[in-house]
C-alpha cells in the first residue's frame, strides 16, 4: 500500500530523533555532497583537460563518470556495514575518505591519477547517500519518508544550482585544483555537524551480522518486492538521462550555443526547478500519493522531451527554448525521483541498509552507464541528450507498469 503502518521494528516511526528542520537539513546537507562533487567540476571541465594533457573533448566526460562508477560499487558495502555497525560510525568513516580523496585529486599530476582519486572520492561519499536513506527509512515510513525526501531535496538542490557557481569563481581566481580543496573543507563540516547533532538510529537489537547468508537473504528480500525491484530499475533509468544531461551540459552550452559564459546561470535556470518540483511534492504526497503523482509527472517527462526532440529535428531550436523544455523536463524528473526512493523503500524496514545499498548501487551504475552512452554520444547537436531522455523515460515507465501489474496513476 500506498501509506502504511508503523513499521514493527520502530517505535518512534514518523518522528525524527531531533528537531525535525535540523534533521531536515542535515539529510539535505549529506545528499548536497554527491552533486558538489559532481556538479563544480563542469566549469572546470576544459581547464583540467588543458592542464592534464586530454585532447578530446568527450575524454573529459570521464572525470564525472570515475567519480559515479565509484559511487556505485561502493555503496554495496555501506549497507551490511550500517546494518552491523550502526549508521553514524560507517557515515563518519565514509566522509573521512571523501576528504582524503578530494586532497589527492587536488595534487594529482596526471589525468590517470586524477581519474583514480575521482574513484575514491565517489567510494567514499557513497556512504552519504546509502546510510542517509537508511537513516531516514528508520524515522519514518511511506508518504511520511516521501515528505521527508522531498523537503531534504528543496534544500539539496542547492548544490547543483551554486556548485557550477563555486566552479566558476574559483577560476577566476585560482587553479581548479582548488575546487577539490573546496570540496573536501565542506565535507568535514558536514561531517563535525553530522557527528555532534545526529544520534544513532539503528537500535543495539535491530543490528544485523556479517554472514553472508544473511546478506544475501537481505538483498533477495529486495529482489522479490515487484516494486523495489521496479521502481530501483526506473530510478536508474532516469538517472541515466540525468548523467547525459550533466555530461554534456557544459559542450552544449559552448558549442550550440557558443555562450560558455552563462553555463552557470542555464545550469542553474535548469536544476532550480528541480528543487521547485520537490517543494510542491512536499506539499502535495500526503493527500495525493506517491503513486499518482511519480505516474504523471514520468508521463510528463516522456511527453516533454519527444517535443524538445521534434523541436531540434524541425529545426526551431535556441538557448531559450532550450532553457525552458530542459527546466520543463527536469521539473518532472523531481516530482518523480522524490517519490521512487521512498516506494522502492516501502517494505524494507528490516534491512533498510542492505536494501539502500543495493538500490543505490543498481540506480547509480545503470545511471552512470546510461549516462556515459548519452555523453559521448554527442555530436554536436542536442539530438543524443534529447532522444536519451525519451528513451530512458520510456523504459522506466515500462518498467513501473510491469511491477504495477498495469495498475498506473492510482493512490496504491
Amino acid at each position: 500500500m500506498d501509506q502504511q503502518t508503523a513499521p514493527p521494528h520502530a517505535e518512534s516511526a514518523d518522528r525524527a530523533p531531533l528537531g525535525f528542520g535540523e534533521f531536515v537539513a542535515i539529510v539535505a546537507a549529506l545528499m548536497s555532497l554527491t552533486a558538489l562533487g559532481i556538479d563544480s567540476m563542469l566549469p572546470a571541465l576544459p581547464a583540467i583537460g588543458d592542464s592534464l594533457g586530454v585532447v578530446e573533448d568527450n575524454r573529459r566526460q570521464l572525470v564525472i563518470t570515475a567519480f559515479l562508477l565509484g559511487f556505485s560499487f561502493a555503496q554495496l558495502v555501506y549497507g551490511p556495514l550500517s546494518d552491523r555497525f550502526g549508521r553514524k560510525p560507517v557515515l563518519l568513516a565514509g566522509l573521512c575518505g571523501y576528504v582524503i580523496a578530494n586532497a589527492l585529486a587536488a595534487v594529482s599530476g596526471s589525468f590517470e591519477l586524477l581519474l583514480l582519486a575521482r574513484f575514491a572520492s565517489g567510494a567514499g561519499v557513497a556512504a552519504a547517500r546509502v546510510v542517509t536513506i537508511a537513516i531516514v527509512r528508520d524515522c519514518f515510513a511511506g508518504r511520511a519518508m516521501a515528505r521527508v525526501m522531498s523537503l531534504a531535496f528543496i534544500v539539496f538542490m542547492a548544490a547543483p544550482v551554486l556548485a557550477p557557481a563555486f566552479g566558476q569563481i574559483v577560476l577566476l581566481f585560482g587553479s581548479w585544483r582548488l575546487i577539490f580543496g573546496g570540496i573536501g573543507g565542506v565535507a568535514a563540516l558536514i561531517a563535525i555537524w553530522f557527528w555532534v547533532r545526529m544520534p544513532e538510529t539503528l537500535p543495539s537489537e535491530r543490528k544485523l551480522s556479517l554472514d553472508p547468508r544473511r546478506i544475501g537473504r537481505g538483498y533477495m528480500t529486495v529482489l522479490r518486492d515487484r516494486c523495489a525491484v521496479g521502481y530501483t530499475l526506473a530510478a536508474a533509468a532516469l538517472s541515466g538521462a540525468l548523467f547525459g544531461f550533466i555530461g554534456s551540459v557544459q559542450q552544449i552550452v559552448a558549442d550550440i550555443f557558443e555562450v560558455p559564459h552563462l553555463l552557470t546561470l542555464v545550469f542553474a535556470c535548469v536544476a532550480g526547478t528541480m528543487a521547485l518540483a520537490s517543494f510542491i511534492n512536499a506539499r502535495i504526497v500526503m493527500r495525493l500519493g506517491t503513486r499518482r503523482i511519480s505516474h504523471f509527472a514520468l508521463a510528463g517527462l516522456i511527453g516533454i522531451s519527444a517535443v524538445h526532440l521534434a523541436v531540434v529535428w524541425f529545426g526551431g531550436e535556441s538557448l531559450v527554448s532550450f532553457i525552458i523544455l530542459q527546466a520543463l523536463m527536469m521539473a518532472c524528473f523531481g516530482l518523480a525521483t522524490s517519490n521512487f526512493s521512498a516506494m522502492a523503500m516501502e517494505n524494507m524496514g528490516e534491512v533498510a541498509g542492505t536494501a539502500s545499498s543495493f538500490q543505490g548501487f543498481v540506480t547509480t551504475l545503470g545511471g552512470a552507464v546510461l549516462g556515459a552512452v548519452i555523453g559521448q554520444s554527442y555530436d554536436g547537436t542536442t539530438v543524443p541528450l534529447y532522444a536519451g531522455f525519451l528513451l530512458c523515460g520510456t523504459a522506466a515507465f515500462i518498467v513501473i507498469a510491469v511491477a504495477e501489474r498495469g495498475r498506473m496513476f492510482r493512490p496504491s
